[in-house]
């Protein structure tokens, strides 16, 4: 299911150029196209967390894979400028399944979270890896209008599959009125326990726009060819996929508060040193910044998980996945910014420094709970 809904969304992204050389529109639309899948799971993510812990869980995951679904068959069928309104349905749905089924996964193994959410978010992160190939080859084959097509049908297929599962033995603190309560929803915004943790997902965001966004104009900008480029962002890629699931398993074992903070230093040292490095050390350093960054993501949703209060499992969740969101838009907006106006050195190194100065809020965080 993770990797539905990032095979929906990087897909189609990747392929805007051809929606828009054949229905006529300019780069601005391309934008927004992007930007309203987004926005939609920023918003929805809580929304259906807070749904899926009061009207229950699976529900929810098939209202989201069934409106994903069914947005994605109606757009061969109506006209192709209205792909905006798509994109939105779409954004929705995928907030919908996204967060429950994370959510799932970490009621399902309470033992082994940390592990089970480690191998989810490594699936899910393989889909922004062979998406581009598979919506190219889909694209090039057939058509714009065939990816729908083909996401509809994986998402059918997964509904089916998801029919089968049972509704986990969660408690609720939510009252039985089935009223929706604002402050029962925007609680965990606000929760102490989890506000730090919210902070080092936002920072970590902004060094997944640096690997995936800002090494690639680094690397071409000290004279390597895009073949040399791709192959070292190809080892990043790969060790920031293959470390959760075992990322996942230490904090199982040894705490998730602890490998965050590895992790964050690791991640926090490479991007402040990276911009003076070369050759080999050069690579060591993207595969080192890669890693970092795979054990902060998967971990911090164990976290979340772990700290969320009885029956707010996925509400908890789903706010964690919103400041997420939040932090995929505003970090390469941000890093782009400072590297415009001060360079790409300065721009990586502030976002280094963001990183430490994540990892002193979690170490006096730490402090003050033993006083």
């Amino acid at each position: 299911m993770g990797f539905v809904t990032s095979f929906g969304a990087h897909s189609v992204a990747v392929n805007l150029p051809t929606y828009a050389k054949e229905v006529g529109v300019g780069t601005l639309t391309i934008g927004l196209l992007i930007a309203i899948y987004d926005f939609a799971e920023v918003i929805a993510k809580p929304l259906f967390g807070y749904l899926a812990d009061r009207r229950g869980q699976v529900r929810t995951l098939w209202t989201g894979l069934g409106l994903f679904s069914v947005a994605s068959m109606m757009f061969p069928i109506l006209d192709p400028r209205l792909l905006l309104a798509i994109r939105l349905l779409q954004g929705l749905g995928a907030a919908a399944f996204s967060v429950i089924s994370v959510a799932l996964v970490a009621a399902y193994f309470p033992k082994s979270r940390g592990e089970a959410i480690g191998k989810y978010n490594a699936l899910k992160g393989a889909g922004y890896v062979v998406a581009p190939a598979i919506g190219g080859l889909i694209v090039a084959e057939w058509s714009f209008a065939a990816l729908f097509v083909v996401s509809a049908a994986v998402g059918f297929v997964i509904l089916g599959m998801a029919l089968t599962l049972k509704e986990p033995e969660q408690p609720t603190e939510y009252g039985d009125d089935g009223k929706f309560n604002l402050r029962e929803f925007l609680a965990p915004f606000s929760d102490p326990r989890l506000m730090p943790w919210y902070v080092v997902i936002i920072v970590n965001m902004f060094f997944v726009g640096i690997l995936f966004g800002f090494v690639p104009v680094y690397l071409s900008s000290i004279g390597l060819d895009p073949l040399k480029a791709g192959l070292i962002l190809s080892a990043g890629t790969l060790a920031y996929l293959a470390i959760q699931p075992f990322a996942g398993r230490w904090a199982d074992r040894y705490g998730g508060r602890n490998t965050v903070l590895v992790g964050l230093i690791i991640s926090s040292l490479c991007t402040l040193s990276l911009v003076f490095a070369q050759g080999i050390l050069l690579v060591g350093l993207v595969v080192l910044g890669g890693l970092g960054v795979g054990v902060v993501w998967t971990n911090t949703d164990t976290i979340v998980s772990n700290l969320a209060k009885s029956g707010k499992l996925s509400t908890s969740l789903g706010t964690a996945g919103s400041f997420k969101e939040i932090g995929d838009m505003l970090g390469p907006l941000s890093i782009g910014a400072i590297s415009q106006f001060f360079g790409l050195v300065t721009g990586f190194v502030v976002c280094g420094l963001m990183g430490l100065l994540g990892t002193g809020l979690i170490l006096h965080r730490k402090a003050s709970e033993r006083e």
